[in-house]
């Protein structure tokens, strides 16, 4: 039950003052998980004019225990969305560190054990005000978090896939699994769905996609955090009729235990066969990333895309994206608009 509060405390970013142009273009992130909060660290640096629509389908760890225990949206990556929003000062790293703290007890066991103390805030304020998005305006508001953070749905959803098993007499079986963190190790996944199949989209996410000057798509697991967004119905309509430019972000690592064996074309295929009237303007990818460019040159252009090859990645072992560096390729993508 939803309670009376005062005036949202709506913080004002950092640094940014003048004219609406001053504030850099409207721009909507969506995705899931790391991938999204990678995009958000770089285009917070752009622009204060930022909206973050995260998939809503997780049902492992500290998200899905409250999200089956109350009967909420799963908030971890929503949490990890606001995390990615707050400004690098005392202020913003501190609620940061806050949001993605985990509960361990010495002893192991205890009811709070690898919860994420962002998590709980997030259900607190769903509960104490009724209203998804109204908790998490409440939150970015603490935070004072550069743009805003939605749900791509209202209602939890739920990743169902197909999965050829292997015998060990040769044959080969297709078998369904239900569950975004088993499709997300599942391997080579032969096709996914949502569940329930007409899940309202978020109003408020559908009006951000509308009014977008640019909407940025990934990067993040294929499947289990892009795709989701072309597979619900009104989302991937208001996708497909946005007047904004889109951009494809892709991943670093393309051979994941989600996406085994797929190489950076065969992504961009998985879109077209999901939802073949969705096009993009541009398609950014680490030149590390792609092992055949002529290929995937012809798949970009399937969906009416122009590659765009930019040293994203960070320097070291794992495939992770430098925030400076994304932010410098989406700085040139949407100067050169």
């Amino acid at each position: 039950m939803g309670v009376l509060t005062g005036p949202l405390p709506l913080i004002p970013p950092a640094g940014l003052t003048g004219s609406q142009q001053d504030k850099g273009p409207t721009v909507v992130a969506l995705g899931g998980g790391h991938g999204l909060s990678a995009s958000l660290s770089a285009l917070r640096l752009l622009t204060s004019e930022l909206t973050a629509v995260v998939t809503v389908a997780d049902d492992g760890g500290s998200s899905g225990r409250l999200r089956e225990e109350y009967g909420v949206l799963p908030p971890g990556d929503l949490r990890m969305a606001l995390s990615a929003l707050c400004d690098d000062t005392d202020w913003g790293r501190t609620w940061r560190d806050v949001m993605q703290h985990r509960f361990r007890s010495a002893r192991g066991g205890a009811s709070l054990d690898e919860h994420a103390m962002g998590n709980l805030l997030i259900v607190t304020l769903w509960e104490l005000l009724g209203d998804a998005v109204a908790g998490l305006k409440w939150a970015g508001a603490l935070l004072g978090a550069r743009g805003q953070v939605l749900p791509m749905s209202t209602v939890p959803l739920t990743i169902e896939g197909d999965v050829r098993v292997t015998a060990p007499d040769g044959s080969s079986t297709v078998t369904t699994i239900r569950g975004q963190a088993r499709c997300a190790v599942a391997g080579s996944l032969e096709s996914v769905r949502l569940l329930p199949e007409e899940a309202p989209a978020c109003v408020d996410a559908l009006t951000a996609i509308e009014l977008a000057d640019w909407v940025v798509l990934g990067p993040g697991s294929w499947y289990t955090s892009v795709l989701p967004h072309l597979l619900l119905p009104e989302m991937r309509q208001a996708l497909c009729d946005t007047p904004a430019k889109r951009c494809l972000t892709m991943n670093l690592a393309m051979d994941t235990k989600e996406t085994s064996g797929m190489s950076a074309a065969d992504h961009l295929h998985v879109l077209r066969d999901y939802a073949p009237e969705f096009s993009a303007d541009v398609v950014l990818a680490d030149p590390a990333s792609v092992s055949d460019l002529t290929e995937f040159k012809r798949a970009a252009g399937m969906i009416g895309a122009e590659v765009v090859l930019g040293r994203v990645g960070a320097s070291g072992q794992r495939p992770v994206h430098d925030p400076l560096r994304l932010a410098t390729a989406y700085q040139d993508i949407f100067g050169n608009s």
